[in-house]
C-alpha cells in the first residue's frame, strides 16, 4: 500500500488484533484458575483483521476496478506476496519442530503433522474443507480464508462499486447478510458458531466481515463521518460497544458490527486530521501484526515444552512470571520474522512482477 492510501490508524489496530488472538491462545497456560470473557473471545480479533480487509482493499483497488485499470493476476500475485512466504516459512518451521520433538521423546499432538492436510496447506485450501485434520500452523486457516476473499474480491468490488453512490444501503445489505447468515449457519450446524469455524468453514466465515469492511468503505467514502469529534466519539462507542458485546455473552454478530464502526471512525478520525494511533511506534506494531500471529503457534510450540522440560513438569501451565516472558517475547521474534522473512520475500516476488512485466512490455509481437 503506498502512503496516500495509508489510514494509519487503522494500520495500528491490527496490533491489538493480533494480540488478542495471542492471548486466547496463550491465556490457558498461564496459572490461573479463571478466564476472563474478554480473554474467551480472543477468536474474535480473527473477524476484527477480515473487517480490516475488506475496507483496506477497497481502499486500495476498488478505484482501478471501477475504471476499468484493475489487472486481476497483478492484484493476486501481489496479495500472495503479502501472505505467502511467510506462511510456507511458518509451515516448515512447524514440520522441523515436530520432527524434532517426535525424534527428542517430547509427546505433540499427532494432528500437528497430518501429512494427509500438507498438500492443502501448501496450496492455501485448508479453510476451505479441504484439510483433514487442523495440521501444521493451525492459525493459517485464516490465511486460507483471505486467499479466499481475494480470489472473489472482483465481486466484492463489483457490488461496492454500484452501491458507491447508495452507500447506507450497502451497509444496511451487509449487516442483513450477517443478521441472515450467522443463525442460519448455527441452525444447520447444530448450534456452531461460524465466528469460531477453522478448517471447515473458514473461507465462509470471512465473507460477511469482509463485505462489512467494504461498506464501511463505502460509508466513509460518502463522508459519514461528519468531522473530527463526531469520528472520535463514535469509535469510543463503537469500540466499547464491540468490546461490551464481547464479553456480555451477546451474539457475536453485534461485536463484529462494533467492529466495522469504529474502524468507519478511525478512518474517518484519520481523514479529519486526527494524529490518534498514528505515531510510528504504533504503525510499526501493526505492520509487524502479521508476524505476531503467524509465529503465535510455533512460538508457544517451542517455548511451553523447553518450560515444562526445565521445570521438571509435566503441566504446561506456568508461573506468571514465566507466562510473562512467554507473551512479552512474541513481539520481538515477530519483529526479527518480519524484517528477515516476511518484508524482504515479499520485495523479492513484488521485483519478480516488476520484472515479469517488463520483459512482456518489450517482448516482441509474433
Amino acid at each position: 500500500m503506498n502512503d496516500a492510501a495509508h489510514i494509519k490508524p487503522l494500520t495500528g489496530l491490527r496490533f491489538f488484533a493480533a494480540m488478542w488472538v495471542v492471548l486466547y491462545h496463550y491465556w490457558p497456560n498461564l496459572q490461573v484458575g479463571v478466564s476472563p470473557a474478554l480473554i474467551e473471545k480472543g477468536y474474535l480479533g480473527v473477524e476484527l483483521f477480515f473487517t480490516l480487509s475488506g475496507f483496506i482493499l477497497c481502499h486500495v483497488y476498488l478505484e482501478s476496478f471501477g475504471e476499468g485499470r484493475f489487472k486481476y493476476g497483478a492484484f493476486l500475485w501481489n496479495r500472495l506476496a503479502r501472505v505467502y512466504p511467510l506462511h510456507l516459512a511458518t509451515l516448515l518451521g512447524v514440520m522441523a519442530l515436530g520432527l524434532a520433538a517426535g525424534a527428542a521423546g517430547f509427546a505433540i499432538d499427532a494432528n500437528i503433522l497430518s501429512w494427509d492436510s500438507l498438500p492443502a496447506n501448501l496450496l492455501l485450501l485448508q479453510a476451505w474443507g479441504l484439510a483433514p485434520q487442523a495440521a501444521f500452523n493451525h492459525p493459517s486457516w485464516s490465511i486460507s480464508a483471505e486467499w479466499f476473499a481475494y480470489l472473489t474480491f472482483p465481486v466484492f468490488a463489483w457490488a461496492s462499486w454500484k452501491l458507491r453512490h447508495r452507500a447506507w444501503l450497502g451497509a444496511a445489505l451487509a449487516i442483513g447478510f450477517m443478521v441472515v447468515l450467522y443463525p442460519a449457519y448455527a441452525a444447520l450446524t447444530g448450534g456452531q458458531s461460524l465466528t469460531q469455524a477453522t478448517i471447515h468453514w473458514g473461507a465462509l466465515r470471512i465473507v460477511p466481515c469482509f463485505a462489512l469492511g467494504c461498506a464501511m468503505h463505502g460509508l466513509w467514502r460518502s463522508g459519514a463521518v461528519k468531522g473530527l469529534r463526531a469520528g472520535a466519539v463514535g469509535a469510543a462507542f463503537m469500540g466499547a460497544g464491540a468490546l461490551m458485546a464481547a464479553v456480555s455473552g451477546a451474539p457475536d454478530l453485534l461485536a463484529v458490527a462494533g467492529f466495522g464502526g469504529l474502524i468507519l471512525c478511525l478512518a474517518g478520525m484519520a481523514e479529519h486530521g486526527s494524529r490518534f494511533a498514528s505515531g510510528k511506534g504504533f504503525v510499526y506494531l501493526g505492520e509487524i501484526s502479521y508476524s505476531v500471529y503467524m509465529i503465535c503457534v510455533p512460538w508457544k510450540l517451542l517455548f511451553v515444552n523447553a518450560a515444562t522440560k526445565l521445570l521438571n513438569t509435566t503441566d504446561d501451565r506456568l508461573p506468571w512470571y514465566i507466562w510473562l516472558l512467554f507473551i512479552v517475547s512474541v513481539v520481538p521474534l515477530a519483529a526479527a520474522s518480519y524484517h528477515l522473512i516476511e518484508r524482504p520475500a515479499r520485495a523479492r516476488m513484488k521485483l519478480m512482477m516488476d520484472l515479469w512485466a517488463k520483459r512482456r512490455s518489450v517482448a516482441p509481437a509474433a
